[in-house]
């Protein structure tokens, strides 16, 4: 039989069906029992009832305590609180005045009538209406310390000092004579390092017009991938896919047969309209990795041939090292300033180079730029790669080395003081050099083929062809 029920309002009526007799308990004539229909009928929604009630009536008795907006006001004299004290906001005046009154077992009469207002300004007049609101407002004494509790909290507060002095002595620091070689270094490319290239526009004029080459065909074809994927490639978490993505261009050129060919070779001889330019700024970058060398401490005690046997096989890896402060991660590209000084891979085809050496180098300025190096870690890292004992024409290999120890240490030394978590850095610096060394052998190639044509080394500043024309093999 079916059980009617009637909602009016908030309130329910239901209909009692008819119940027979059966035994010694009441059920429906449909066979289910009276008690359960109410405890699934009637008590879920009637406790439904008084959870909203509560929930309502709760909410809306919440005082908002804990606004930080609100400015804390001392319970006990309306004075500016400084926290909870002994289960109270409260003034550290009338904490005071608690704790001592508690510790006394103090008792206090009031010379009024028991019902003192009691402010900042009269506080001190009646205790015994002071001690009242103190209590009023919820301060209990069972929250004040015994004398050995406050002893041993601060002897533990104590020791905690203690500990993080001790932690802050053993962190890794640099020795005043290790700072003092950072700071020099980091003078000197300060001078030798001029961030407005101002200077650029000295330089003869760069041409960018003119016959496209087959590398220059190539170089266009990297950059404008290289710009199509500069998203992924520069903002993509994981290091693996920025290897892809340069990787699978290299793949792109061998597929559409652009590789290199003595026929191209041919085809360079007329149109490179970049190298006088790119040859000043090479020349004018020559001469301020001199002027850097000269300030690194103990460079200049070595012999006059070891000095420039270091400058002639190091120069140009630390010209790219320098490059990398300009390199734009954003197209792959360096910017020195203004957008006539703004130079891409095809550029530098276009100066005689291949990208037998731009692929590998634009790697290389990719991981370095990923390392996100600090200017000191980066000059430290410069003077590393200039002070390598085993250069060409070096004869005091012991001094050089013990020059490029020093400056190494510093390095590790300068690693662990401010890069914590960075372990593997020193290392991933290190690959760098390794790198650096394949780069310059392909530039030493490339730029022997270059130097072979009269048309183009007259193009060369004398001290390119000083430093790159004579260097010792």
């Amino acid at each position: 039989m079916c059980v009617c029920m009637q909602t009016t309002g908030i309130g329910h009526r239901v209909e009692r069906p008819p119940v027979r007799k059966e035994g010694k308990g009441r059920k429906e004539e449909g066979g289910v029992s009276y008690t359960f229909l109410v405890m699934c009928v009637f008590l879920p929604r009637v406790l439904h009832g008084q959870m909203m009630e509560s929930a309502v009536s709760t909410s809306t008795q919440v005082p908002d305590e804990f606004d930080r907006n609100v400015p804390r006001i001392c319970g006990v004299c309306g004075d500016k609180a400084t926290g909870f004290h002994f289960n109270a906001m409260t003034c550290e005046g009338c904490k005071g005045f608690f704790r001592r009154s508690m510790k006394r077992k103090a008792s206090f009469t009031c010379p009024f009538n028991g019902s003192c207002t009691i402010t900042k300004d009269n506080r001190r007049h009646c205790q015994a209406c002071r001690l009242k609101r103190c209590l009023d407002i919820g301060m209990m004494k069972e929250f004040i310390l015994t004398d050995e509790e406050v002893q041993r909290k601060k002897e533990l507060i104590q020791r905690r000092k203690d500990e993080e002095a001790q932690r802050e002595a053993q962190k890794p620091r640099l020795s005043e004579e290790q700072r003092s070689i950072i700071d020099s270094l980091v003078d000197a490319h300060h001078k030798t390092y001029d961030d407005s290239y101002s200077d650029f526009s000295r330089f003869r004029p760069p041409v960018r017009e003119g016959p496209v080459t087959r590398s220059a065909s190539r170089a266009a074809s990297l950059h404008s991938l290289s710009d199509a994927s500069s998203d992924s490639f520069s903002h993509s978490p994981e290091s693996g896919d920025r290897k892809m993505n340069l990787s699978s261009l290299l793949m792109m050129y061998q597929e559409q047969g652009l590789s290199s060919s003595p026929d191209s070779k041919e085809d360079e001889g007329t149109s490179l309209s970049m190298l006088p330019h790119l040859a000043d700024l090479v020349s004018y970058s020559i001469q301020k990795v001199i002027g850097f060398a000269k300030m690194i401490p103990g460079f200049r005690e070595l012999t006059a041939e070891d000095q420039i046997a270091l400058l002639k096989s190091s120069a140009i890896e630390v010209i790219m090292l320098r490059s990398n402060q300009s390199f734009s991660l954003e197209d792959m590209s360096w910017s020195c300033g203004g957008p006539e000084f703004k130079y891409c891979v095809n550029d530098v085809t276009k100066a005689g180079h291949t990208l037998e050496l731009l692929e590998p180098l634009v790697k290389f300025q990719v991981g370095l730029k990923k390392l996100n190096l600090h200017e000191e870690e980066h000059v430290l890292l410069m003077a590393i790669c200039l002070l390598s004992p085993d250069r060409p024409g070096v004869q005091d290999h012991e001094r050089v080395e013990a020059l490029q120890d020093r400056i190494s240490e510093i390095l590790q030394a300068y690693i662990r003081a401010h890069h914590p978590g960075g372990r593997l850095l020193y290392a991933k610096m290190i690959q760098k050099l390794a790198d650096l060394r394949s780069l310059n052998e392909e530039h030493s190639k490339q730029y022997r083929s270059l130097s072979f044509q009269p048309e183009h080394s007259m193009q060369l500043t004398p001290l390119v062809l000083e430093v790159f024309g004579g260097q010792v093999t």
